[in-house]
């Protein structure tokens, strides 16, 4: 009698886009997955580390673009595990950060499939870290909440004046995913509850030779990105931890000249 092969899932956060901000728990994976799902934000120098023998499926996933259904996505790993496969789910940044990684382990939880998840750096704080600065601060923020700024439809989104109240009372430092699209309204909402000088950084394609950022204050945020020419992918971090970056500290001292001239 034959013995049903075990196959097995995981999920895997390539990190922001470099290769070499992999950790090694991913690169093993990688390096012993059979199938191998492939999410549009994924550097393909990440593949690298697949076995030569292994099937990739590029199923993109990126907002604002035709994208693989969910669904779909949900099924083919469901599947190729019932046959036996070891199925990586290979996912930009950090699964459980805005990557559906819950979605998905749901399904497959659901189906009978055990789930490993592994870690990885995510945009936000590549983005800052690239720019010398935290994302907290003893003196400036006690802590930093992830918000998405593209709601799923039917739902209204996040209150964003709201947000920046509690923000301004907490002193917390705000990372904003897929918020480009609806900058005029998230501005608008974020200026109801913070300082029009509050400090903000832009961070497009974090931690790759092709990264541009664009550092500004809240009232200035629209006309920045617009001007800059930024586009999706990019993470906006607004908060005072932003004028720890050398560009920002680079441009105090003169800005102070200026005024006092």
């Amino acid at each position: 009698m034959n013995t049903p092969l075990q196959g097995r899932c995981t999920l895997v956060g390539a990190g922001p886009g470099d290769p070499e901000l992999l950790t090694l728990k991913a690169v093993k994976a990688i390096a012993s997955a059979t199938v191998l799902l492939v999410d549009d934000l994924v550097n393909d120098a990440v593949l690298e580390h697949a076995s030569p023998t292994a099937r990739i499926v590029h199923v993109g996933k990126r907002g604002g673009c035709k994208s693989t259904p969910q669904a779909f996505i949900d099924k083919l790993m469901i599947t190729a595990v019932q046959e036996g496969e070891h199925v990586v789910r290979l996912k930009g940044g950090d699964p459980f950060i805005f990557g559906r990684g819950g979605e998905e382990v749901e399904h497959l939880r659901q189906a009978g499939i055990d789930v490993t998840v592994v870690n990885g750096i995510t945009s936000g704080l590549a983005g800052m870290s690239s720019l010398g600065a935290p994302l907290t601060h003893r003196e400036h923020a006690h802590g930093v909440v992830f918000v998405t700024g593209h709601a799923k439809p039917g739902d209204n989104g996040t209150d964003w004046a709201q947000l920046a109240t509690t923000a301004r009372q907490a002193k917390l430092t705000l990372v904003i995913y897929m918020g480009v699209s609806s900058l005029d309204h998230i501005s608008q909402g974020l200026l109801q509850g913070l300082p029009a000088h509050t400090p903000v950084a832009i961070v497009q394609h974090a931690s790759l030779p092709t990264q541009r950022e664009a550092l500004t204050t809240l009232d200035q945020l629209v006309d920045t990105v617009q001007h800059e020419g930024l586009q999706s992918p990019s993470v906006i971090v607004v908060g005072d931890v932003v004028r720890g970056a050398r560009a920002w500290q680079q441009a105090e001292p003169h800005a102070a000249a200026q005024r006092t001239a």
